[in-house]
């Protein structure tokens, strides 16, 4: 069984959010951070790593990921803040 995560990144306080799953973490932001993926995040600046949880089965966190991806602005929101109140940018906690 594989490890996994689901994870926000944002361009901004309150700025545009981006919802994605992966399997390493550290990797996966560095790429967004860099700009090394094509597409949304690219597109829209989200470099900052907001909110992330940890899941021992890839496949359950790829299950959370669709059902965060449908939930209202404002609940995604409050997810955050409830971790991250002021929106910091969590990769320091990454790359120890």
């Amino acid at each position: 069984m594989r490890e996994g995560y689901v994870y926000i990144m944002a361009n901004r306080k309150n700025g545009t959010l981006y919802i994605g799953v992966t399997n390493d973490l550290a990797r996966r932001v560095e790429e967004h951070r860099s700009g090394q993926i094509e597409g949304f995040t690219k597109k829209h600046g989200c470099t900052r790593l907001v909110w992330y949880a940890h899941f021992d089965d890839l496949h359950e966190a790829r299950l959370v990921e669709l059902q965060m991806k449908k939930w209202k602005r404002a609940w995604k929101v409050r997810a955050i803040e409830e971790l991250n109140k002021d929106w910091d940018d969590l990769w320091w906690q990454l790359s120890r």
